[in-house]
């Protein structure tokens, strides 16, 4: 299984969705960035996926998005192909 990479906050619901969707197909670790203590860490993120918003989640080398973006990939059937590849 590659590696999971998510960066978030404290206190963010996305958050916590994302994760337990990603415990619930078998992901026992996710490597967890808080950007709200460590602002070069989130300023790395907005460079590396444009995006300001939180989560942004990296299965492997793949940037997947955030928590509605792994949902609708999860829909499509995607996820679980994405994390055995």
């Amino acid at each position: 299984m590659p590696a999971v990479k998510m960066y978030t906050t404290a206190v963010c619901p996305y958050c916590i969705r994302a994760k337990q969707l990603l415990n619930a197909k078998g992901v026992a670790q996710i490597e967890e960035i808080r950007i709200d203590t460590d602002p070069v860490a989130r300023a790395h993120m907005m460079e590396v996926t444009g995006r300001r918003t939180v989560p942004q989640i990296f299965i492997g080398d793949t940037h997947v998005g955030g928590c509605d973006d792994l949902v609708a990939l999860d829909a499509k059937g995607g996820l679980v192909a994405l994390l055995q590849s």
